[in-house]
């Protein structure tokens, strides 16, 4: 059984930053299309960053220059790094893993702003920005 475990959400400062991980297990680590998602208080999901089996990225437009995603296969573990943190950047943060049925890991890069081509789901870590 898939499961992904995320961690280090918190509250901070506006231009302050944090480091979330999202620990992956039940799957074939290496070959998988992986990425982070958030959703705020009575909006959307949106999505923030994927990263592919062959480690190319894709960001949304919003975070683009301050947040990094990476991978430590070894480890089994998705990383995002948030830098210059805004109030706005507030949410839950999910990690998200594999694709669903009628996509393909070929695309991962594509599928940033796709919550629908995302298979399995963590429970969420909440990011808190103040101003």
């Amino acid at each position: 059984q898939v499961q992904l475990v995320e961690s280090g959400g918190g509250s901070v400062q506006s231009g302050g930053s944090l480091r979330l991980s999202c620990a992956a297990s039940g799957y074939t680590y290496s070959t998988y299309c992986m990425a982070w998602f958030r959703q705020a208080p009575g909006k959307e999901r949106e999505g923030v960053a994927v990263i592919g089996s062959n480690s190319r990225t894709s960001y949304a437009e919003s975070v683009k220059g301050r947040f990094t995603i990476s991978q430590d296969r070894a480890k089994r573990t998705l990383y995002l790094q948030l830098n210059i943190l805004k109030p706005e950047d507030t949410a839950m943060y999910y990690c998200a893993a594999g694709v669903a049925d009628g996509y393909s890991h070929l695309y991962c890069a594509s599928y940033v702003e796709s919550a629908a081509a995302f298979r399995y789901w963590g429970q969420g870590t909440q990011v808190t920005v103040s101003s």
